[in-house]
């Protein structure tokens, strides 16, 4: 089969590694605008849930992977107010890597499959496209594939209401830290994690009203940035924010929630954020884009016909991912109206924020409560220890740890 894939993201690259360890003979080339090494953004988090799946699909790609991911135990909630400030905990782990390491990892593990990539190469037009039996539209959010048939997708766009940027830091957070700091202008707040050995993912996020009043809506981008760095000086300790990662400098925007009522028209099929998009709260997106690869590629494996084949993948994708995306509406409502809950004290407040999605155990509060205790939570990360290890020992994938800069967290 001819296939083109437009998009060298983790959805088109990871597409393409899976449709070529299914079928050898499938001819595959991936296009992307971007010239090789270029991406936008930080870091990727992501939780054993996806390394499963990785392992399973193809474990080559997915041992590069966990080398070049660094681990992170506990979240933390600080809360800088009137009153000082305040730190509330969660239990838990997560691993995360860098953006361009983790398309480093796929492209090359593409290219030695033999799937085509072709980078530095804009799709104006579908004409302009090699004829093919299938196109996969992996190109984002804002895909180009799907706005030139808007209509028979079903497409639609929700821009959100909060502004947002995504940097860095040479802070390097060992946790997943969520920091709210009031202003005179509002609150403001970031969630952090660590990409790569002294660097760490920062997104930042606030009301309209905070964005207006503290004049980031004016000022240039690299004032914009020191202004954060300035209202964020406690949780940062003084480390600084990054706007260019391996791309453009990163820019104020708006979340973009995408949804399609079919993923599929004709032989021209969406996957990851072309198909939809989950709000950057869930930390769900790259997991997500992978999936929809994999049940792609295993859905052309299954039926010897097309139409068939995209079909079966429409229908088990999109019932998979409507409540996910019902969950992301109700992650990002709650962070644009935080003003109704960020008054309580950070225990509190913290245990809305874990909750925001509705569906916890009874026992949810009772546990949130004694993770506060310094001695509950060393108990949680001995025991997280232990699962890491028996996963590991499971997949295949060693003793669970991350990478160097993981080991020294365990």
């Amino acid at each position: 089969m001819r296939i083109v894939c437009v998009g060298a993201g983790p959805a088109g690259l990871y597409f393409a590694i899976s449709a070529k360890l299914r079928d050898a003979g499938h001819e595959i080339t991936v296009y992307d605008r971007d010239p090789p090494a270029a991406t936008y953004g930080w870091g990727v988090v992501y939780w054993d849930d996806l390394l499963d799946v990785l392992y399973r699909n193809d474990p080559e790609s997915a041992r590069e992977v966990t080398a070049r991911s660094v681990l992170w135990q506990d979240q933390e909630v600080r809360v800088h107010g009137s009153g000082g400030e305040q730190t509330a905990y969660f239990g838990g782990y997560g691993y995360s890597m860098s953006r361009s390491a983790l398309l480093d990892v796929l492209a090359r593990r593409a290219l030695q499959l033999g799937v085509d990539v072709q980078y530095g190469h804009r799709v104006a037009d579908l004409s302009t496209l090699p004829e093919a039996d299938l196109l996969v539209a992996a190109d984002g959010a804002n895909s180009g594939i799907r706005g030139q048939s808007a209509a028979a997708f079903g497409a639609r766009i929700e821009v959100g209401l909060n502004p947002y940027i995504w940097l860095g830091t040479d802070q390097a957070f060992r946790s997943f830290v969520f920091s709210f700091e009031r202003t005179s202008a509002g609150w403001i707040w970031f969630h952090a994690y660590p990409s790569v050995a002294g660097i760490s993912t920062c997104i930042v996020e606030c009301s309209p009203q905070t964005w207006h009043g503290l004049g980031l809506d004016v000022l240039g981008r690299d004032q914009g940035v020191r202004l954060l760095e300035d209202v964020f000086k406690r949780a940062l300790d003084g480390h600084r924010l990054i706007s260019r990662s391996r791309g453009a400098p990163a820019h104020w925007q708006r979340f973009a929630h995408v949804t399609n009522q079919t993923w599929y028209h004709g032989t021209t099929v969406l996957v990851g954020d072309a198909a939809h998009t989950t709000h950057f709260t869930l930390g769900s997106g790259t997991r997500l884009a992978i999936i929809d690869a994999i049940v792609l590629a295993h859905s052309l494996q299954q039926y010897l016909d097309v139409e068939d084949a995209l079909r079966e993948y429409d229908r088990h994708r999109r019932a998979e991912l409507h409540p996910v995306q019902a969950a992301s509406r109700t992650s990002m409502a709650w962070f644009e109206h935080l003003d109704h809950y960020v008054a309580r004290d950070a225990v509190a407040f913290a245990h809305a924020m874990s909750v925001r999605h509705g569906g916890q155990n009874p026992w949810h509060h009772q546990l949130h409560l004694a993770t506060q205790i310094a001695a509950v939570r060393t108990a949680r990360r001995a025991f997280a220890t232990g699962r890491r290890w028996y996963l590991a020992r499971r997949r295949g994938g060693g003793s669970g740890s991350a990478s160097r800069s993981g080991l020294a967290w365990m």
